[in-house]
């Protein structure tokens, strides 16, 4: 055994293993398994941008190949052919196409539109149609710069308008007006918390005038208004009562509110009393007898 295994054999052995590993690494780098089993197409479009060999192809957001080759027509300059490798299990629907779409950061890949309502499918190697998608440019250039040339002529009024309005001296004289307003709301915002701060003590004397006439309330409900009112009608009645005796000259006090001669005899006595008293004042010696031993 050691006969044929030579040193040059060894390395060479070595180099060709090695090759071999770096071309499958280098193929699976691209995107190209060389131990799966593919079905080749052709696609014939007209314009290719940015699309290169190793490309991927979707369908349905899923890997299902990658471009083998590109290929001009140098000689009649006609369409030119993209060669793809599909997965062996993927089975492509008569009247399908491929669509040439480009990505911000992936770059250009191949979209294969599936039709989805047939039956037949097409064979390996057949020519399948192929579609290139607007590009980000063209799709600007198509729709947005028309906008922008009818735009842009009253954009520059605008702005000439918005250059007047801010160099023109009234605005400068709003703007002071709004400082003015502005400081004028401080000092009154400042007013206001003092206010505010003064009134919290009236607050808290309210609140307890508040609790007072609750307990005031409380102690009246607690008050037999209907007895208290009974108490002060019998009182009433019984005032009643003695205003009728005393209008009456059945009795003492009524003979004296209501009899005018006695009302006259009582004033003839004290007014006799009344002179007795003087006459006593000036002569004693009249009522009054004084004996010597």
């Amino acid at each position: 055994m050691k006969k044929y295994l030579t040193k040059e054999v060894s390395i060479a052995l070595i180099t060709i293993i090695s090759g071999f590993i770096l071309f499958a690494g280098l193929n699976y780098m691209k995107g190209t398994n060389i131990f799966q089993h593919t079905n080749y197409y052709l696609i014939k479009m007209q314009n290719v941008s940015e699309l290169q060999k190793s490309s991927p192809v979707y369908a349905d957001g899923f890997k299902v190949g990658t471009v083998h080759g590109i290929d001009f027509g140098y000689e009649n300059h006609s369409k030119i052919t993209v060669h793809i490798n599909l997965d062996k299990k993927m089975k492509v629907p008569q009247g399908s196409y491929f669509v040439l779409k480009s990505g911000l950061t992936s770059g250009a890949y191949l979209d294969l539109m599936l039709n989805k309502h047939v039956s037949e499918y097409a064979t390996p190697g057949d020519t399948l149609e192929g579609r290139a998608e607007s590009g980000l440019m063209e799709k600007i250039s198509d729709n947005v710069l028309p906008y922008l040339a009818v735009i842009m002529p009253r954009l520059d009024s605008i702005m000439t308008g918005i250059q007047t309005l801010v160099t023109h001296p009234a605005l400068a004289q709003s703007l002071d007006n709004i400082r003015s307003t502005t400081e004028t709301l401080e000092q009154s915002s400042k007013h206001l918390n003092m206010i505010l701060t003064d009134v919290s003590p009236i607050i808290t004397n309210l609140n307890k005038v508040s609790s007072d006439f609750t307990a005031v309330s409380e102690n009246l409900s607690k008050i037999n208004f209907s007895q208290t009112m009974e108490t002060v009608d019998n009182a009433l009645n019984n005032i009643d009562l003695i205003i009728a005796q005393l209008n009456k000259q059945d009795n003492s006090i009524g003979l004296l509110l209501n009899n005018r001669s006695l009302y006259n005899n009582l004033d003839s006595v004290a007014l006799n009393m009344s002179k007795l008293l003087i006459d006593v004042q000036q002569n004693p010696k009249k009522y009054v007898k004084l004996s010597l031993f």
